[in-house]
């Protein structure tokens, strides 16, 4: 009787713990798919925004191109810092360093623009930001996908090859960007240190932390395509 009644408990335990994780599975999926969906979309809004504006306006939509897209910018980077916290907690199955760089990287040269206002209308920074959502757009799909158990060969494809090489031209224009800046940067000074020093070290800086983010992504491009491969041979 005693032994049937402990048999009973641990039976109870094991459904409770099982109902509790099945509960915190359900939780973070729908956490991921409706942060994937969000950056899509709101990424998908400033790319038509930019291209709208410029087909309308022509090159005097640069003029205030950021104030048009700069807050929904600025609030898609605010919260990619996020992502690091997914990849950390195995929300995401991603290289942490990598993205790490990447969001340091456009955290710096956003707030780079926010504080350089004469700056915000040269057409490098237009272009700067036409590339980030571009590269964003070729990501969130296959995440979205992949959350919902559809995994797709053509979003793979382009989720790990065609990005990075517009990725690789993006941290291109973000050091054109930031060499462009300096002369603007030159008569600002804030805290005694001047921006155009820290832009000036960024730059020093800069080729390393990207040269790390390609060797990785290329790395992380060959793990996931070897996984697709064995999954396919599989079947």
């Amino acid at each position: 009787m005693q032994t049937e009644r402990c048999n009973n408990v641990v039976v109870s335990c094991l459904s409770l713990q099982h109902s509790l994780l099945a509960r915190r599975v359900s939780f973070r999926t729908v956490y991921i798919v409706s942060y994937n969906l969000l950056q899509f979309c709101v990424h998908s809004w400033i790319l038509t925004n930019i291209i709208i504006r410029i087909l309308r306006f022509g090159r005097d939509a640069l003029a205030d191109m950021f104030y048009s897209i700069g807050f929904a910018t600025s609030l898609c980077q605010l919260f990619s810092i996020l992502e690091l916290y997914h990849i950390a907690d195995g929300i995401e199955k991603a290289r942490l360093l990598p993205r790490f760089i990447q969001v340091v990287e456009r955290s710096s040269v956003l707030v780079m623009v926010i504080v350089l206002e004469e700056f915000q209308i040269k057409p490098v920074v237009s272009l700067l930001f036409l590339l980030w959502n571009i590269v964003e757009l070729l990501r969130y799909p296959h995440e979205l996908l992949s959350v919902m158990g559809t995994p797709s060969m053509a979003m793979l494809w382009v989720r790990y090859t065609l990005r990075i090489p517009l990725y690789i031209l993006s941290v291109i224009i973000e050091g054109v960007t930031v060499y462009q800046a300096l002369p603007h940067a030159r008569a600002v000074v804030s805290a005694d240190v001047q921006l155009s020093s820290l832009l000036l070290l960024f730059l020093a800086l800069f080729p390393f932390g990207a040269s790390i983010t390609v060797w990785q992504l290329l790395k992380e491009r060959q793990q996931q395509l070897d996984k697709w491969n064995k999954k396919i041979k599989r079947k």
